[in-house]
Parts: structure tokens; sequence; C-alpha cells
């Protein structure tokens, strides 16, 4: 499951993070992270480099209808 941009903002929110602080994590620019998280367009390998570095940091990512029946998308601390 590739995170979308709503998730990598809850996912630095639950683990206190900047978006500098996902940028050095992930070895991206701050910029990229920025965009993406905005909507903007993005490179596969570059969405997998964002969510392994929060992932790395304690979250865990779920689809929307993982374990909830009617809920949308979401992440939670492992």
């Amino acid at each position: 499951m590739q995170m979308t941009p709503l998730q990598s903002r809850m996912a630095r929110a639950a683990l206190g993070w900047s978006i500098d602080d996902l940028g050095k994590a992930a070895a991206v620019r701050a910029a990229t992270v920025s965009s993406f998280e905005r909507g903007g367009d993005a490179y596969a390998s570059t969405v997998r480099k964002l969510q392994e570095a929060l992932e790395a940091g304690g979250v865990i990512f779920f689809a929307a209808g993982d374990g909830v029946p009617s809920g949308g998308p979401g992440v939670r601390l492992r």
C-alpha cells in the first residue's frame, strides 16, 4: 500500500516531525515533502522513501477499511 499525502501529514504529526525532519530522514528535499503533502506529483520511489522513513520512526499505515469497516486510510503508532 502506498501512503497518501494525508497519511504523510498525519504520520508526521504523530511523530512530532517537521517537514524538514521527514526530508532528512528520507534523504529527500523538504520542498519535495511539502509538494507531495499538498497533493503534488511524486515518483513512487520518493513516496516509498518517505513511507519507509516514517515507518522506521514508528508509524504503521493502513488502507481504507483495514480493521475499521467504514474507515478511510490512516496511521497509528506502533
